[in-house]
């Protein structure tokens, strides 16, 4: 790659002079910046599906901080009206699917995904952005795993207890792995076009298949995880790919079972123990609480060396463990990322 490629070769376990940072909703609405643009355009899917804006939003922090990593400005919705699942994000509300998927009707009427005709504005976003940041960051594409979409799908927006998926899923199981597949198939589909148009990493995101107990959890998500990783490794097995679950301290021992390169971690788990458990082939990104940069700076610096350290020197992109608030105070997140960028593996250690 040269240049910054410092992420990658973190990806790829290989030893460089200080782990990568990136943060998870860089682009969004802590920067006075984005708040800025989406008064001018108030609604979400016009922001993330219009090639122009969602590549300015994409870009907005890489100007302002340079972080190792940027990621596309998206959704994990988007691809769903693509197999014919349509949905509206309301500000303060969020995702709205309407009418929910409820029956096996409605799961066969599904259709394959056609990307390049369902999604063309985000191979323009990544083959822009590629262009744009050239060799100083590398460029990360996302997607959201199968059990959270079904679950946003069949509960119709957010959720706190997922009653309606869980019933679902355990009373009428054959019906949600129906659909789980589809999804799964979609998803790997997506994947792939991102890597072709330009992604070099991509992250998957199962942010709720958390709220599954553990045998829930290798029953309704892992193997739909692990479907999505098997697929795009056989097309592109050098492309690094990222798993995030939130709330996956009980199940993070069961992760690398999916075949993905990188753990995210969030900040419920000690990063050393987490390494510990999840073994020295996994590489790990994270995991300070996003709560920590609204603490006193000399604080913040503190709580990212412990995490640096408890990480090791190999295999770690420095991350948060869920998204930045959109409270946070803008210099303190520019805080983050110097502080970050100005670590030394070998100053420390010497």
């Amino acid at each position: 790659m040269g240049g910054n490629d410092l992420l990658i070769r973190a990806a790829r376990g290989e030893v460089i002079e200080r782990p990568p940072v990136w943060m998870m909703r860089q682009a969004g609405r802590y920067m006075k910046i984005y708040r800025e643009l989406r008064q001018k355009h108030p609604n979400f899917r016009d922001r993330s599906e219009n090639p122009d804006l969602a590549i300015e939003i994409s870009l907005q922090p890489f100007h302002a901080f340079k972080p190792d990593g940027v990621i596309m400005f998206s959704d994990i919705l988007t691809p769903l009206p693509g197999i014919g699942i349509n949905f509206d994000i309301v500000e303060s509300k969020g995702p709205i699917i309407d009418p929910p998927i409820r029956t096996k009707a409605q799961i066969d009427a599904l259709h394959e995904l056609d990307p390049t005709t369902a999604l063309p504005f985000v191979g323009k976003v990544l083959k822009t952005l590629r262009q744009e940041v050239a060799d100083q960051a590398a460029v990360l594409g996302f997607v959201g795993s199968p059990w959270t979409l079904a679950a946003y799908a069949i509960e119709g927006k957010s959720s706190k207890d997922y009653k309606t998926i869980k019933a679902m899923a355990y009373s009428e199981p054959e019906m949600l792995h129906t659909f789980l597949g589809k999804l799964a198939d979609a998803i790997a589909v997506y994947v792939r076009y991102q890597i072709d148009m330009g992604a070099q990493v991509v992250q998957l995101f199962d942010s709720w298949a958390g709220q599954l107990a553990p045998q829930d959890y290798e029953e309704f998500a892992l193997p739909y995880e692990k479907r999505i990783v098997d697929q795009v490794k056989a097309t592109h097995p050098d492309t690094p790919l990222i798993l995030y679950i939130s709330g996956s301290a009980g199940i993070l021992d069961r992760m690398p079972k999916t075949g993905v390169d990188i753990i995210s971690v969030d900040w419920t788990v000690d990063m050393a123990e987490a390494r510990q458990r999840l073994g020295p082939g996994i590489k790990v990104q994270g995991n300070l609480d996003p709560c920590v940069l609204f603490g006193k700076q000399d604080y913040i610096r503190d709580r990212i060396y412990q995490t640096i350290r408890q990480a090791g020197t190999r295999g770690h992109i420095m991350n948060l463990g869920h998204g930045i608030l959109s409270t946070t105070p803008e210099e303190n997140a520019a805080f983050y990322f110097e502080t970050v960028k100005s670590y030394s593996y070998a100053k420390d250690q010497g």
